[in-house]
């Protein structure tokens, strides 16, 4: 149980999620770990900006997946942040609404490496770094990251960025839907609950058993 005397500390974790799998765990959980989180927000993008034109699988099967994902598990909590909005979800504004429906808890916006280096080109960029608590960015094994022109663009970045260790997955959401097209095994690389929502509704040209 978090100590009552410090400040919660609430990390968002955002994401298509189509499907969620091992890998999304095990970052999220490295995460809270590394940055001392009381909770990850899984916050579900219902329909992410960079991806208008391709096909993605309904929202409501994809809060069914990550809600069988994360279970039980006291550290993770489900959110609908971006979904309880019209589009286009920005993050911005996702942490605003996080903040306004959590006072006084520490909001830290966790991404990955390549997503550092894109972050420029995000929405509102400066005043996303200005409204983040802290920026947790989960790097894989040898990254290197050169902050020098970043910080020319955003250079409140560096008061605000944090680096936690990943160990190196490589397992991402396209992979598995490419997989299950092509007839490979998936289920390994799934939460056990996952895999059966993927079974019940075919998801990804895979056939139920």
């Amino acid at each position: 149980m978090p100590d009552s005397g410090k400040m919660l500390r609430y990390g968002v974790f955002g994401g298509t999620f189509d499907p969620p799998h091992l890998g999304h765990l095990i970052l999220s959980a490295e995460a809270g770990y590394q940055l001392a989180l009381d909770k990850v927000l899984w916050v579900l993008t219902p329909d992410p900006p960079h991806k208008q034109g391709h096909k993605i699988t309904p929202a409501g099967i994809r809060e069914e997946m990550v809600k069988a994902a994360i279970g039980s598990e006291p550290l993770f909590e489900f959110s609908r942040v971006d979904i309880d909005r019209p589009p286009p979800t920005y993050a911005v504004d996702s942490v605003r609404i996080v903040k306004a429906q959590n006072p006084g808890v520490q909001v830290v916006y966790l991404i990955g490496g390549d997503s550092l280096h894109d972050l420029p080109t995000w929405y509102e960029p400066e005043v996303f770094v200005d409204v983040c608590d802290e920026i947790g960015v989960m790097c894989r094994p040898g990254d290197r990251v050169n902050l020098d022109d970043l910080l020319l663009r955003l250079p409140k970045l560096e008061e605000k960025i944090r680096f936690v260790d990943a160990p190196l997955l490589e397992i991402s959401s396209s992979e598995i839907r490419e997989r299950a097209r092509l007839g490979a095994p998936i289920k390994f690389y799934l939460p056990e609950f996952v895999y059966k929502v993927i079974q019940k509704y075919e998801l990804y040209g895979l056939n139920s058993e």
